[in-house]
């Protein structure tokens, strides 16, 4: 049974169209990544699913049953930005939200530690980095120990090292056996962070599935030597290629399962030649998310 699932849920706003038949399921113990460019329907859509908004069409399901105040006590949640009594310290915060909760304050010290601010938990909020105050907010999001944890552009605005450190407590947290849903414009945050994702556009879900088979096995293999011609009749005579391209001075490879940089470099070394440049990529969720509106038509819209 999916903790989540949705069947052609909509919202209009008189005639703008910011959902549009969402149907959508969410297993346990995943992290799911709603990926889309700004405007696309991603905090829509956790605006109706947490009750906030009032859907126009279609309907939703919290483990399994209609959505109701004891299915939301499930669900710990961030939309939008951290806000806090700036004066008061982390632990002064987090008992005002148990109470809000009406869940135990002895929580309080196991949320501050998962978060790394139990040795910052009497210092005021307002001296917080915003990486602090949004480890702060995830705190308390996880404060009631919800079955769901949603997270709305969780890593906005922050410096690298505050991206790096929410994007590995999200791995801490959901190695736990939480199950996660992350809002993300960031195609890298989706690759790196999650298991599963959509893509949403302009209020249409576009693709779902999982970040592993999106990505599968593909891989190119950049070549370059000096004398790019003769490299060219060569690799004419290479075992083992799928595909081969030459564009921005080099040529790109799609070897087949058993072709490596490796193999390839011997077998230009066995004729005397030596690549200038040699590189293996993997394929990334550019890529994938490129071909997906593509493949939709809405990639030039």
């Amino acid at each position: 049974m999916p903790v989540l699932e949705t069947k052609k849920l909509t919202k209009k706003y008189r005639k703008v169209t910011a959902l549009d038949q969402l149907d959508l399921a969410v297993e346990a113990g995943m992290v799911f990544g709603m990926l889309g460019p700004n405007g696309s329907g991603k905090t829509t859509t956790l605006g109706l699913l947490l009750d906030v908004l009032k859907p126009t069409g279609g309907s939703y399901q919290w483990f399994g049953e209609n959505p109701s105040a004891k299915s939301r006590k499930r669900i710990g949640a961030i939309l939008e930005n951290p806000c806090f009594y700036p004066f008061m310290t982390a632990t002064q915060n987090l008992k005002v939200v148990a109470t809000i909760k009406e869940c135990a304050q002895s929580h309080i010290e196991r949320v501050l530690r998962l978060v790394g601010l139990w040795e910052r938990r009497d210092d005021p909020f307002k001296t917080y980095s915003l990486g602090m105050k949004q480890r702060l907010a995830i705190a308390s999001a996880l404060l009631s120990d919800p079955t769901v944890l949603i997270l709305d552009e969780p890593t906005n605005g922050l410096d690298p090292m505050g991206i790096f450190d929410i994007r590995q407590l999200i791995r801490e947290i959901a190695a736990t056996g939480k199950t996660i849903m992350v809002a993300s414009h960031l195609l890298d945050e989706v690759q790196k962070v999650c298991t599963h994702f959509m893509v949403l556009q302009r209020g249409k879900k576009l693709y779902q599935g999982s970040v592993d088979e999106a990505l599968g096995d593909q891989r190119t293999i950049e070549v370059a030597a000096e004398d790019q011609e003769l490299l060219g009749r060569h690799l004419g005579e290479l075992r083992g290629v799928e595909k081969m391209v030459f564009e921005e001075g080099f040529y790109r490879i799609t070897p087949d399962n058993g072709l490596g940089t490796g193999e390839l470099n011997r077998f230009l070394f066995d004729r005397d030649m030596i690549a200038s440049h040699l590189v293996e990529k993997r394929a990334d969720l550019e890529q994938q998310f490129l071909k997906i509106l593509a493949d939709s038509g809405t990639v030039n819209e």
